[in-house]
């Protein structure tokens, strides 16, 4: 979810303006993907170099993760979307973890379109916690597979990525879901976030249906 900064600069505004715009996106773009057939979508919200930003900023948008849990989240359970968090949560403020937590615990029925939030998340940052935790118990070498990787990780049941949206032009991975993008297809376009519509999603969707997937074959 790149550009929320440049867009609201491009306006003469503060950058929390870019944020809170590009959280309107949110309702109509899981709409599209819910009627698309979409079984799962994961949302890059927050990283763990993100806390390196001004410290003003970070509360702006610590706030606009607690604002927006307290009024999408019924409205996205009505939808039957279950929502699940990635990252370390341990860093984040209480009121924003307990949100976080309530928002899980309400929708953990739903079944229509699985959405995972990365906030404070870190590729590597999940790879080395991971590993902890498989050393922590005690694993021999010879017991670790990929399959048995996988299972240490932040959510063991996160799909496979199959396609990588990037917007406002980036053309790098940017630290997310190192693991899972193995064979992901990427999607790169010009649009800021603010302003990325439902009918580019649907673009992307387009253009992933349109290739050969060999996966290192031929």
């Amino acid at each position: 979810m790149d550009g929320n900064g440049r867009w609201a600069k491009r306006r003469w505004l503060p950058r929390a303006a870019g944020h809170r715009a590009g959280v309107s996106v949110l309702t109509p773009l899981l709409e599209t993907a819910g009627r698309a057939g979409v079984k799962t979508l994961t949302l890059y919200a927050f990283s763990t170099e993100n806390w390196a930003r001004p410290e003003r900023e970070v509360k702006t948008l610590m706030k606009l993760f607690l604002d927006t849990a307290r009024e999408k989240v019924p409205e996205l359970n009505e939808r039957g979307a279950r929502l699940r968090f990635l990252g370390r949560r341990q860093h984040l403020p209480a009121s924003v973890l307990e949100a976080l937590e309530e928002a899980e615990d309400l929708t953990s029925g739903n079944d229509t379109l699985d959405v995972y939030i990365a906030l404070d998340y870190g590729g590597r940052a999940e790879i080395v916690d991971a590993t902890r935790r498989i050393i922590a118990d005690g694993l021999s070498p010879e017991d670790i597979d990929e399959v048995t990787f996988a299972r240490y990780l932040y959510a063991p049941d996160v799909p496979e990525v199959d396609l990588v949206i990037r917007t406002s032009g980036e053309l790098r991975v940017s630290n997310f879901l190192l693991w899972q993008i193995a064979y992901a297809e990427f999607y790169v376009t010009e649009t800021l976030w603010p302003d990325f519509s439902p009918e580019e999603f649907l673009r992307a969707l387009e253009s992933f249906g349109s290739r050969s997937r060999r996966r290192g074959g031929v």
